[in-house]
């Protein structure tokens, strides 16, 4: 097809501007649809930039919570002010791998506190989680050259959005199961493994479970993490624990959880949910061979991960600080928000067929509208028209997309990390639509 060439009189006579039919490969495919993902971080976007009244209760953002914002940025001034760490900081490439301070401080930690024989050759740091899902999910499912196509089992959904966006593979490389559902009291429920139609073997890649879970808030119990770990050994393939909100940082878990790594375990971190999202920093512990092949794809994709998390962080993991942050300031602060969240369902929605997924960690609530007339997709079609941001449930279920459970779409996300006022005006209008489908 010839070029097209158009000349527009409003600008200079010798400006031309060429029109290039745009041709895609199979490999954009996966960057040109609407997904969760993508919708998840629309919102945010969209959000900032409305007129009206928002209630962003749909995001990731953790909270602003002023006694970490305070640490953060008098640790910040102090790496500004030394005029040698400063310019290392912003003008010198990163060992591939991550910062080597970060690496051996963090290693030491580890091994201090939970006992694990780790070290920096264990540890490697990528630019957010997202990055570290998109490399290992890819590295350890898809084609292989034995001719077999192996996926990763997620053994428990719903699951993080994130995971169903990365797969590079034409094929589908998750497969998702449902979970046991057990009725609490309190209008209150909790997802458990279904482990009698759980079955791992070696023609999976990988088993990757969240905990605490994202959306539901879930913290899967230390028997059921256990037993995943014994079935992957047995099976010789690796277990992923995404611990974004867990331990030793953000430390948002509110039940008891005894944290696990052994060299079958890929644990994955962040340094997001302490309150540094914009930094992109994702922490991998591994077998010495995986962290080679993610030191690799650093130099190969981007050259080196960012210096200013691990840097701003390393001297807060060495004398403590941060630690003690997270167990003085982010927990306590989040197991209020949630009790305050709670407390405004039972006083808008004490009409409703709703149940709550029980809030054991993270920052989010799994609402459950059992027999809503609408889908949890229309319903967030309806809020968002009044300026409340949700994420409807369908689009936490990796690897379940043919699955016709009516429950995939009668649930939704709530982040309760907003302001009080918008999580209470929020929830009151989602009451009110909620009420509204079943009137209508």
């Amino acid at each position: 097809m010839p070029a097209i060439v158009c000349i527009d009189s409003a600008k200079p006579p010798h400006y031309v501007e060429t029109k290039i039919p745009m041709r895609f490969s199979r490999f954009a495919d996966r960057y040109r649809q609407l997904t969760g993902t993508v919708q998840l971080m629309d919102d945010l976007g969209a959000a900032r930039a409305a007129t009206g009244p928002v209630y962003m209760l749909g995001g990731g953002n953790p909270a602003h919570i002023p006694e970490a914002e305070a640490l953060f940025q008098s640790t910040l001034r102090e790496l500004i002010n030394d005029s040698v760490t400063f310019g290392r900081m912003v003008g010198e490439y990163d060992n591939p791998q991550g910062n080597n301070d970060f690496l051996n401080v963090l290693a030491a930690l580890l091994r201090d506190r939970f006992g694990w024989p780790v070290t920096s050759a264990n540890i490697a740091i990528t630019n957010g989680s997202q990055s570290s899902f998109g490399l290992l999910f890819n590295a350890l499912a898809g084609q292989f050259d034995d001719g077999t196509f192996r996926r990763i089992l997620l053994p428990i959904t719903p699951e993080y959005v994130g995971y169903s966006d990365v797969g590079l593979a034409e094929q589908n490389i998750f497969e998702g199961h449902r979970p046991d559902i057990e009725r609490l009291p309190e209008r209150q429920f909790k997802y458990r493994v279904n482990f009698d139609d759980l079955h791992i073997d070696d023609s999976y890649g990988a088993v990757c479970v969240s905990r605490p879970t994202n959306p539901t808030g879930n913290v899967i119990t230390d028997g059921e993490l256990k037993l995943l770990s014994e079935r992957c050994q047995q099976a010789g393939i690796p277990l992923i624990i995404d611990g974004a909100y867990g331990v030793p940082f953000p430390g948002m878990i509110f039940t008891d959880a005894t944290p696990l790594w052994d060299e079958h375990i890929i644990l994955c971190l962040s340094l997001s949910k302490l309150g540094l999202p914009g930094l992109r920093t994702g922490i991998v512990i591994a077998q010495p061979e995986l962290i080679e092949l993610i030191r690799n794809a650093n130099a190969i994709n981007s050259l080196a991960p960012g210096r200013l998390g691990p840097e701003l962080v390393t001297p807060l993991l060495r004398d403590g600080r941060l630690l003690r942050l997270c167990d003085d300031v982010i927990r306590p602060y989040y197991r209020d928000k949630v009790q305050h969240a709670l407390a405004v369902i039972d006083s808008t929605m004490a009409d409703l067929p709703v149940r709550v997924h029980r809030p054991e960690g993270a920052l989010f609530l799994w609402l459950w509208f059992e027999g809503m007339p609408i889908s949890s997709s229309e319903l967030y079609q309806r809020l968002v028209k009044r300026g409340v941001y949700i994420i409807p449930g369908h689009h936490f279920y990796p690897g379940c997309e043919q699955d016709d459970w009516r429950h995939r779409h009668e649930c939704i996300r709530v982040n309760y990390a907003a302001k009080d006022e918008a999580v209470e005006q929020g929830l009151a209008i989602i009451a009110e639509e909620v009420r509204r489908s079943f009137d209508t």
